[in-house]
């Protein structure tokens, strides 16, 4: 069992930046890939970018490729994801999730953690 619990969000101008954090609980986090998601008002939820267990590999949605960075630091059982050029378009609640598997698809991701609001405002 993984509870995760995201923290840093909030409101921040277009072009600015945010670093938002992702706390587990458990000894296995090191197992486990790890992804962040996005929903915005009115749309399905989206893949963000995800991370492998080591760390060594990470996948990116086009959109954000450039912009955003996914890390982890497995001895604090935290991922990151750091967010620069923020856009409007970029408003969305971010979860950040694991799976077993490395994957881009949420259906493999087993955990989610309640979410944390991004705003960017033109």
């Amino acid at each position: 069992q993984v509870q995760l619990v995201e923290s840093g969000g909030g409101l921040v101008q277009a072009g600015g930046s945010l670093r938002l954090s992702c706390a587990a609980s458990g000894r296995t986090f090191s197992s486990y890939a790890m992804g962040w998601f996005r929903r915005a008002p009115g749309k399905e939820r989206e893949f963000v970018n995800a991370v492998s267990a080591r760390g060594s590999s990470t996948y990116y949605l086009p959109s954000v490729k450039g912009r955003f960075t996914i890390s982890r630091d497995n001895s604090k059982n935290t991922v990151y994801l750091q967010m620069n050029s923020l856009k409007p378009e970029d408003t969305a609640v971010y979860y950040c999730a694991a799976s077993r598997f490395w994957s881009r698809d949420d259906r493999q991701y087993d955990y989610w953690g309640q979410g944390t609001q991004v705003t960017v405002s033109s």
